[in-house]
């Protein structure tokens, strides 16, 4: 925009920024009006109740000096008598004197460019955010631009610049730049800079959000993803369910010869997705939430959060999976602590979790023993926590005389 700005060729830029820009025209005019008035008291002084008003259809703009017309004059700066006035005016009404300065065109000029470019910056950011907004919690693609520090910048749509922090990549996924990526866009934020896009590839929506693209009856609410546990570019753990009896959900999601499936874990560039059907009685989700191990019996310990989980002996080690990591997931999914056993040790185990469990139930019990000292009476420790303690010294006399 040149630095003198005719009057009809303010409204025809104002127009023509509004057209492209996307912004209301009567912004720009009120936008121009505030910073009109604001220039003429640093430059005029701002003793006058001074307003701006630039024409909506010859660009023309004008000082007025505004003050209401009032019976009795108080302030002269701000009241007129109605004589003074003229006879078209009442009390009440507003009467505007222009007071134009001579030479205002040129800053006129000079503050309307400023606030054309500063209303635009305004626009094209408020655009980008209210874009990504939009497609929060959802999947976006572009090419790698450049690293910092570690952190990945994205370009999107070839023009938005967005972030893939070093929390939020995946440590087996090696990018270059001019990469084509795909990423689940985690938060978008506002700052002085302009919007901030963050995006994510670790994330368990992007799961979810490629499922969806995948999976047709996933996306129409036939089959339902209740949980997802992930250990980004390893292994991931979903747990679906079907809305209608006569659609297999895990079988929707595998697809023909598991392409569905394999398409996800393409796209997450080999993750293993293990597919589980959901269960709402918690000894049965953990059971297949620990697939591909066959559990043979679990035991739960709702208080402790806890549950005893027997294997068969050469299913342990499937069970745990390498360097824990199916009994990792599966605990996650399921909100258990889950301990795993082979069939031959669970007697065992068991015993040694219930003395453990009894233990830790008798520590405040005799914490509260030792405090009632000084001829109170101690409280008294419950039956059942007594009975288990004996019964295990019973077992553990008898073992020993057996040996």
């Amino acid at each position: 925009m040149p630095e003198q700005v005719t009057e009809e060729r303010l409204i025809d830029v104002l127009q023509f920024i509004s057209r492209e820009r996307n912004i209301p025209f009567e912004m720009l005019i009120e936008a121009l009006e505030a910073a009109l008035l604001t220039a003429y008291k640093r430059h005029f002084g701002s003793e006058a109740n001074a307003i701006v008003s630039v024409d909506r259809q010859t660009g023309e703009y004008k000082v007025f000096h505004r003050r209401i017309v009032a019976e009795e004059i108080v302030d002269p700066k701000l009241e007129i008598t109605p004589k003074q006035a003229g006879a078209q005016y009442q009390p009440g009404d507003y009467f505007d004197e222009e007071v134009t300065p001579k030479d205002f065109g040129r800053i006129a000029a000079q503050t309307a460019k400023q606030v054309i470019v500063q209303r635009i910056r305004e626009a094209e950011r408020d655009t980008v955010y209210n874009k990504y907004a939009a497609k929060l919690n959802d999947i976006v693609t572009g090419t790698v631009q450049r690293f910092e520090q570690r952190n990945m910048y994205v370009l999107l749509d070839g023009k938005d610049e967005a972030m893939l922090p070093l929390s939020e990549q995946v440590p087996r996924e090696n990018f270059r730049i001019n990469d084509f990526i795909r990423a689940y866009v985690l938060d978008v934020r506002k700052s002085p800079k302009g919007p901030s896009v963050i995006l994510s590839r670790s994330a368990e929506g992007l799961v979810q959000r490629l499922l969806e693209f995948n999976v047709p009856e996933v996306e129409d609410g036939t089959v339902e993803i209740m949980a997802i546990a992930r250990e980004p570019g390893s292994r991931t753990k979903v747990a679906v369910r079907s809305n209608r009896a006569e659609v297999d959900p895990i079988g929707a999601c595998l697809g023909p010869k598991s392409s569905r499936i394999a398409n996800v874990s393409d796209e997450l560039r080999g993750e293993k997705i293990d597919v589980i059907k959901w269960d709402p009685d918690q000894t049965n989700l953990i059971m297949n939430a620990l697939a591909p191990a066959k559990v043979l019996s679990v035991e739960l310990f709702e208080e402790d959060g806890v549950a005893l989980v027997v294997v068969p002996d050469y299913q342990l080690s499937l069970a745990i999976g390498k360097e824990g990591q199916n009994v990792r997931l599966a605990a996650q999914m399921t909100g258990w602590r889950l301990d795993i056993t082979g069939e031959t040790e669970a007697a065992e185990a068991r015993e040694r979790y219930l003395a453990e469990r009894a233990e830790r139930q008798a520590e405040p019990a005799a914490e509260e023993a030792v405090e009632a000292e000084d001829g109170e009476t101690a409280p008294a420790l419950d039956e059942d926590l007594i009975r288990k303690l004996e019964e295990f010294k019973r077992e553990r006399l008898t073992t020993s005389d057996e040996g």
